[in-house]
């Protein structure tokens, strides 16, 4: 069964609707990056593998959608590297970081061409998708690619989750006032 089979009858109603006339008044983006610095977000790695190469980028941008079925959204600036290989490869592996993973969060932060070292100092697994899981996630969703849609500079990928591995019980890493934290 497909995942569009599994929805509510009225999943769709109002999906791909305009509410707002074409121009809206926003603040300026300084005020809006201030803003959003207040909120607190679990910090994520998200990973990808497949043919268009193996990636992985840090993530405040990701949450829940639905559990009917089992869906979650990623947002990914479209100029980051990793933008296209997600998108080509299809799948998509998010990785709730524990407190004390600052070193992995700020290394997938960074624009680099060399990210794959860093899938060897860590422990690594995979799931369904064949998408880095870190083993020590405090949980890590192994999703397939279901729809993207481009938002302003960003484009919001959409994943059915295939996979769900639990890691040990401890805390979480979060990212508030320009600083992690844990909870």
């Amino acid at each position: 069964m497909s995942w569009i089979e599994q929805r509510p009858d009225d999943a769709m109603d109002g999906a791909f609707a305009a509410f707002a006339p074409d121009h809206i008044p926003t603040v300026p983006a300084g005020q809006f990056r201030e803003a959003m610095s207040h909120l607190g977000a679990a910090v994520h790695v998200i990973t990808t593998a497949g043919p268009a190469g193996r990636s992985a980028f840090t993530a405040t941008a990701a949450c829940s959608v639905s559990d009917q079925p089992p869906t979650l959204l990623v947002c990914v600036n479209r100029r980051a590297q990793s933008a296209p290989i997600v998108s080509a490869n299809g799948v998509f592996c998010v990785n709730t970081l524990r407190a004390g993973q600052e070193s992995i969060a700020d290394f997938f932060a960074k624009k680099s061409s060399n990210k794959a070292a860093a899938f060897e100092t860590s422990e690594w697994m995979s799931l369904e998708t064949g998408s880095p899981v870190l083993s020590s996630a405090v949980v890590a969703c192994d999703c397939r690619i279901i729809e993207l849609k481009q938002v302003a500079s960003h484009t919001v990928i959409f994943g059915a989750v295939t996979g769900v591995h639990l890691g040990p019980p401890g805390l979480a890493l979060v990212y508030h006032d320009r600083a992690y934290k844990q909870i």
